[in-house]
């Protein structure tokens, strides 16, 4: 009798994990829409006043990738940017520099995502542009098939509020 309540304590604690296991998806979060490899489509800052500009031109480049460990990178660059003449990164005369950097914007984190705000919280370990490390920087962001858009809240930039509105498709 002794071994038969054993054996009844063992199946019904494999019974309940079981159970447990396969219901724990039912209340999990659901795929991450984010991850994977993306590619810029477009890139505008939208001015208050109506005007709309192109930071890195029409023309542009760049790549986004999230991770499902909430790690990110991302990388915008004008399309034709000037080589350094001397074909040497450590080379380059300051015109060339300043073009290269003022054409390029990189940085990565990590992120978080509010489903029910619409916001892509992106928290910036480092960036290209040194006044961003260790920022935080919101994002809100609206998916339409193999495209997502992200929209940044109103800035103050002179006499005028923008907003930049990236447009990026799935690659994978």
């Amino acid at each position: 009798m002794k071994g038969l309540k054993g054996n009844l304590l063992g199946v019904t604690v494999i019974f309940l994990c079981s159970i447990l296991s396969s219901t724990s998806s039912i209340g999990a979060e659901k795929e991450n829409p984010f991850v994977g490899t993306w590619k810029l489509i477009s890139f505008e800052t939208r001015r208050s006043d109506g005007a709309v500009m192109y930071p890195f031109g029409k023309d542009l480049q760049g790549l986004i990738m999230y991770d499902a460990k909430g790690y990110w990178s991302c990388h915008i660059m004008e399309k034709n940017r000037p080589a350094f003449a001397s074909g040497q990164m450590s080379r380059g005369t300051p015109e060339e520099i300043k073009a290269a950097f003022e054409g390029s914007l990189c940085y990565w984190g990590t992120y978080d995502i509010d489903e029910k705000e619409k916001v892509l919280k992106l928290h910036i370990i480092d960036s290209l542009f040194p006044n961003w490390r260790g920022a935080d920087q919101k994002r809100f962001y609206e998916f339409s098939g193999n495209q997502y858009s992200i929209k940044t809240p109103p800035m103050r930039a002179g006499e005028v509020e923008i907003v930049s509105v990236l447009v990026w498709e799935r690659v994978d």
